[in-house]
């Protein structure tokens, strides 16, 4: 990949959800990330759109979400993402346990092994999305772990560790991320699960010929991003992928980063994000996700897009959901 820059792993992963409340109480006060924005669906002002992560919103650390509420569950199957890895120390694999059984929230009772050595905890959001949690020695790896929540700094999740993609067919999928995206494939286990390396990201893709179609609602995953350096470099990653025959979006701005999208053969819908500018571009490092921001283009209907909205307060002290 002459003059390209590689991706540097995953920017963030979008979910459809159902209540915003509910949302925001189980992200940034059970688990303890940080609301780092609140701002809406730029392509549907009437939903909030959510970004939780570390403490400054870091590339890499980002959970998104499109709460609509009384939106029905989303059925699992092939041709989606199916479920995000969070990266923990090893050493609080057994807080979080105990923590996930006191609040009742459904999850297995020990960590399953992966790949022969890797520990995972496995557990459902309120609205039935699939999270791990994986122990890893890379804390440096990651960012900083937001402190505001009340969790003990050496059990904060530290980051995204990756995602599994379900999809009918390996190959197709394999040539997207390995040929297009430059991936490199690490390791197969029983079930069919194959491990894929993107910059600092796990992507595991479960193959299933007989699987049923998924779609796509509350508890399900919308879109995986992956990082890029700038926005010139995503010019030349629009680009490539075109010459590869996909059928790659114009450049969309996002207000916190720069995307283009494309749908790989398996279904799976992803996005190229830019780094720049962040979360920081329109709120100080104190104030990330205290206000709705708004994109210059909606401001001018501010009070029509807040009438719609739900009202949404800060998370629920960190401790049991309900």
């Amino acid at each position: 990949m002459n003059n390209i820059h590689p991706l540097a792993g995953l920017h963030h992963v979008t979910a459809l959800a159902s209540d915003p409340q509910q949302n925001v109480d189980f992200y940034a006060g059970f688990l303890g990330l940080r609301l780092v924005k609140r701002t809406v669906n730029f392509d549907d002002p009437s939903t909030y759109h959510l970004y939780y992560g570390d403490e400054l919103g870091s590339p890499g650390s980002i959970l998104t979400f499109f709460p609509w509420p009384h939106a029905r569950r989303g059925l699992p199957g092939v041709g989606q993402a199916s479920a995000v890895g969070l990266a923990v120390p090893e050493r609080a694999l057994g807080f979080w346990v105990d923590r996930l059984r006191a609040a009742g929230v459904a999850s297995e009772d020990e960590p399953r092994e992966r790949f022969g050595s890797e520990a995972v905890v496995v557990f459902r959001d309120p609205d039935g999305l699939p999270l791990e949690l994986v122990a890893t020695r890379e804390s440096g790896a990651f960012g900083t772990p937001w402190r505001g929540a009340g969790l003990a700094e050496e059990h904060a999740i530290r980051g995204l560790h990756g995602v599994t993609l379900s999809v009918a067919e390996l190959a197709p999928t394999r040539e997207v991320l390995v040929e297009d995206l430059g991936a490199r494939e690490l390791a197969a286990e029983p079930g069919d699960r194959h491990r894929f390396q993107l910059g600092g990201s796990h992507l595991d893709v479960v193959a299933d010929p007989k699987g049923r179609a998924g779609r796509i609602s509350a508890g399900s995953i919308h879109h995986v991003a992956f990082r890029i350096v700038d926005e010139a470099q995503e010019i030349v990653w629009q680009h490539r992928l075109a010459e590869r025959g996909r059928f790659v979006t114009p450049v969309q701005d996002r207000q916190y980063f720069r995307s283009i999208y494309f749908r790989e053969p398996g279904g799976v819908l992803f996005e190229i994000a830019t780094d720049p500018p962040g979360f920081g571009f329109d709120e100080s490092p104190e104030d990330l996700g205290t206000e709705l921001r708004l994109p210059p283009w909606l401001e001018a209907n501010r009070a029509r897009i807040v009438a719609s909205l739900p009202p949404l307060v800060g998370p629920k002290p960190a401790g049991a959901v309900e």
